[in-house]
C-alpha cells in the first residue's frame, strides 16, 4: 500500500520508532547536509520534527529546524545505506518515501531502493522491509498518533482475520510471542529512556579470558571480543598521560568494536579515525583516553552505546574530530571529563556531542567541556549523577578554544540553550 488522500498527509510529525518509543532526530540539531539521522528521547524540538510534502506516490520527509531532506547516502540502493538530511531534491527519488500500513504503525519505504527506514545501533538507514519493530513507526501530530484511514484498516482487518481461519493455532501462538516481546521491549526502553533507574544499566561484566596486546590491533568491519579483557603489554605498556601513546584497537572508518574489556594497563584505548561503533565496551582503568574520535568530515558519525568507564585521570573521550559524537546508555565512574571537545588542536572544527542515558558516579569534574567560539553543541538529556550531593560535577562547560597548543580558558558552565542544550529535568541526583 501506499500513501492516499485518506492516509496521514502532508503535515508536520514527529516519527516515532516502535522497537524503543524513540524520535527519528538530526543530531546536536546540526543543519549540515550529510548528518546521519538518529533516534533520540521524544522531545517535540524542531530536530524531531518533520514536515511530508506530497511527491509523486510518496513524500519528501523534511526537517523542520534545517529545512533539509531525510535522503538515503548516495542514492543508494543496498541495505545498510545511512538515512542521513540533504539538500532537497539532490537525489530524486531516494528522498521520497511511501507510507506502508502496519497495523496502527507504518513502514516508510523509499521510493528508489524499495528498502524501509530503520533504526540500527542508534542510527538511521534502510533495510530490507520485514516486521522487525525498529522498521515500524508512528505519526503523531500534536499529540494525536496518525493511524490508518477506516476502510484501509477494515482491509487489513479482513485480510488477518481470512490469515486467522487459515492457521488459527500458529496465529495464536506467533500473537502471543510477540505480544511478549513487545512487552518486553516496551518495558526495556521506557526503563532506558528515563536514566534515572540503575536497573537501566548493565553490570559490570567479568572477563571471559585475558589477552595481551603489544601492538595495536587494527579493526575493520566489526570485532566481537566476547567479552575478553585486552590489555596494554610492551610498547603498549602504560597508564600514563602521554599525549603519543598508541591505541589498544584503532577502528577504520565504519568499523565496529564490541563486547570488550580494556584493562590495565590501557595505553590509548581505542582510536577511531572515521566514523565508528564503540558498542558494550569497559575500560576498567582509563590510560590517556578510553577512546579518542579523529575523522576529518563533517558527516562523521561516532557511537557510544552501553559500556562504561572507571578511573579516569582526565578524560575518558577525546573529541578531536569533526562530526557527531553520541554517548548513551553508558556509565562513568571516578572521572575528570567525560567527554572533552578538543581545545587546542592544531585543526579545529564545530563538533556536536549528543548524551543521553548516562550514569556519572562521583568524584568526577565535568561530564561535557566543549569550545563554544567553534560553535560546538551539546544536547544532553536522561543524566543521572550518583553520590554528589554537593552538585559540583558540572554538566557541560563552555571553553574558548584555540590552534595553538595554549590552555583553553572556561567561558562559563550550564545550559544556554546555543551551545550547552538541556533542561532542569534532563539530569537528576541521588545518593
Amino acid at each position: 500500500m501506499t500513501a492516499s488522500a485518506s492516509w496521514p498527509g502532508a503535515g508536520s510529525y514527529l516519527l516515532v520508532n516502535a522497537a524503543d518509543g524513540k524520535c527519528l532526530d538530526v543530531p546536536a540539531a546540526s543543519k549540515s547536509s550529510g548528518v546521519q539521522l538518529d533516534g533520540a528521547a521524544c522531545a517535540s524540538t524542531a530536530n524531531e520534527t518533520w514536515k511530508l510534502t506530497a511527491s509523486g506516490a510518496g513524500f519528501t520527509v523534511k526537517a523542520a529546524h534545517s529545512g533539509l531532506c531525510a535522503g538515503v547516502k548516495d542514492a543508494a540502493t543496498s541495505s545498510g545505506k545511512a538515512v542521513q538530511q540533504q539538500t532537497c531534491g539532490s537525489a530524486s527519488t531516494s528522498q521520497v518515501w511511501k507510507l506502508s500500513a502496519v497495523g496502527e504503525k507504518y513502514h516508510l519505504v523509499n521510493a528508489k531502493s524499495g528498502k524501509c527506514l530503520n533504526v540500527k545501533n542508534g542510527l538511521a538507514q534502510q533495510n530490507s522491509c520485514d516486521s522487525a519493530s525498529t522498521k515500524s513507526w508512528t505519526l503523531t501530530v500534536a499529540g494525536k498518533t496518525a493511524s490508518p484511514s477506516a476502510s484501509a484498516s477494515a482491509s487489513a482487518s479482513k485480510s488477518a482475520t481470512a490469515s486467522a481461519s487459515a492457521s488459527a493455532s500458529a496465529s495464536k501462538s506467533a500473537t502471543a510471542s510477540a505480544s511478549a516481546t513487545a512487552t518486553k521491549t516496551a518495558t526495556a526502553a521506557a526503563s532506558a529512556t528515563t536514566g534515572t533507574s540503575s536497573s537501566a544499566f548493565a553490570a559490570w561484566p567479568t572477563a571471559t579470558g585475558s589477552r595481551a596486546v603489544t601492538a595495536t590491533i587494527e579493526v575493520t568491519g566489526t570485532y566481537d571480543g566476547a567479552l575478553k579483557r585486552f590489555y596494554g603489554s610492551g610498547a603498549l605498556g602504560s597508564d600514563g598521560q602521554s599525549e603519543d601513546q598508541d591505541p589498544i584497537f584503532e577502528l577504520a572508518d565504519g568499523a565496529t568494536l564490541k563486547n570488550v574489556i580494556i584493562g590495565d594497563p590501557a595505553a590509548d584505548g581505542v582510536h577511531c579515525v572515521g566514523s565508528c561503533t564503540i558498542q558494550n565496551v569497559w575500560w576498567e582503568d582509563v590510560g590517556e583516553d578510553a577512546a579518542s574520535f579523529k575523522g576529518k568530515s563533517t558527516s562523521a558519525t561516532y557511537l557510544v552505546d552501553g559500556g562504561g568507564a572507571k578511573k579516569a585521570d582526565d578524560k575518558v573521550l577525546q573529541f578531536n574530530g569533526a562530526g557527531t559524537l553520541t554517548v548513551r546508555n553508558f556509565q562513568v565512574e571516578d572521572f575528570g571529563k567525560l567527554v572533552r571537545s578538543c581545545g587546542n588542536c592544531k585543526t579545529q572544527f564545530a563538533r556536536h556531542i549528543v548524551v543521553s542515558n548516562v550514569r556519572a558516579t562521583s568524584p568526577g569534574k565535568v561530564l561535557v567541556g566543549i569550545n563554544s567560539n567553534y560553535g560546538d553543541t551539546a544536547k544532553i538529556s536522561g543524566v543521572t549523577v550518583v553520590g554528589d550531593t554537593s552538585k559540583k560535577i558540572v554538566i557541560c562547560e563552555r571553553f574558548k578554544g584555540n590552534n595553538t597548543g595554549a590552555e583553553p580558558p572556561a567561558l562559563g558552565s550550564g545550559s544556554d540553550g546555543t551551545n550547552c542544550i538541556f533542561s532542569t529535568s534532563a539530569v537528576s541526583y541521588t545518593s
